[in-house]
């Protein structure tokens, strides 16, 4: 009888298989948590630096801007105020008192370089004008001679006119002495809000006729 035919075999080819990849380790949650926290603390500081550098907070003590500042409130200052601008008539400003530049005082400005200021029969005179002021309430109990202001001054004086340390006693006020304006009260909250700078309104006397 024949042979059976010899069984062959076939091979049926797989794919060779790649090595498994070297796991990397992820990032560090912890580290990644610590570096933002790091970034947020600097840019805080900045941001802070920044505002510092334009904006100061300061309490005000004693009543001669009474009665539109009280004793006690706080109040923002804007130090970037006279960067492009020129002080204006009516601008409370915040400087460093003359006699003392370690106080800081807050009055209002009335006269500006190249102005005359005058006090008599208890009113403010501007360049031979009488200064309307609606701001400014109490009686004048003083006088102040004629004065001209000088370049880079300005003649200043608290709204409570019968009880203030102004220009009317130590004179003109150096520009490089102001610090800012007043921008914001920030409390008592019933008082909160923009200061409004208002500007004197300057009013020749009528002449009389014969």
């Amino acid at each position: 009888h024949e042979e059976p035919a010899p069984t062959r075999q076939v091979v049926a080819p797989v794919l060779p298989v790649s090595p498994a990849p070297e796991s990397v380790p992820g990032p560090n949650m912890g580290m990644i948590l610590l570096r933002e926290m790091l970034e947020t603390l600097v840019l805080t500081v900045i941001l802070f630096m920044l505002i510092r550098t334009g904006v100061q907070n300061y309490k005000i003590e004693g009543q001669s801007m009474q009665p539109n500042f009280q004793d006690g409130e706080y109040l923002l200052v804007n130090k970037l105020a006279y960067i492009l601008n020129e002080p204006a008539r009516g601008d409370v400003v915040v400087f460093h008192y003359p006699n003392d530049p370690e106080r800081d005082f807050i009055k209002r400005i009335v006269g500006l370089p190249g102005d005359t200021v005058e006090v008599r029969d208890g009113q403010v005179y501007v360049n031979g004008a009488q200064a309307q002021e609606p701001y400014a309430t109490e009686a004048i109990n003083y006088s102040a001679p004629l004065t001209v202001v000088e370049p880079r001054t300005v003649y200043v004086l608290g709204d409570n006119r019968g009880n203030s340390e102004d220009s009317h006693r130590w004179g003109l006020l150096n520009q490089d002495l102001i610090i800012g304006t007043a921008w914001v009260v920030l409390y008592p909250f019933t008082e909160a809000g923009v200061v409004d700078h208002l500007e004197p309104v300057l009013s020749m006397p009528t002449a009389l006729g014969p």
